[in-house]
């Protein structure tokens, strides 16, 4: 079975750039900067390569819950969890459901909706 998704390796410089930024002293009362124009503590949906490039998610969530939250079905081109302890759900229109862990992202073949998103607290898939 073909892979539903990539991951995208220039996350992976901003989760290091971030972690530096940790490193050096910045203050532990201070929010994280956004990431991807994706604010801690939520995951962020975008609907294009454009649109993450420039850091403008079309929608943001933040609730841990019990069930499923409905995202409207269309291709998203990637979602990012920038929360630190929290896995995320999301369910598939096809069928399934990705496990997303904390501070990472994934990108999704065109073929590929996302119809739903469940925020868990914890944090190991």
């Amino acid at each position: 079975m073909k892979s539903v998704v990539r991951k995208v390796s220039r996350f992976a410089g901003v989760s290091v750039a971030v972690a530096a930024m940790s490193l050096t002293g910045a203050a532990a009362a201070h929010a994280e900067p956004p990431t991807q124009g994706c604010p801690y503590p939520y995951v962020c949906f975008y609907v294009d390569g454009n649109a993450l490039n420039a850091g403008t998610p079309m929608s943001k969530y933040r609730d841990v819950t019990s069930g499923y939250q409905a995202v409207t079905p269309r291709p998203h081109y990637g979602v990012l969890n920038t929360r630190n302890d929290d896995v995320v759900y999301l369910r598939l229109q096809s069928g399934g459901s990705i496990c997303l862990e904390p501070n990472s992202q994934t990108v999704f073949a065109d073929s590929y909706k996302v119809n739903g998103i469940k925020i868990s607290s914890s944090s190991t898939c």
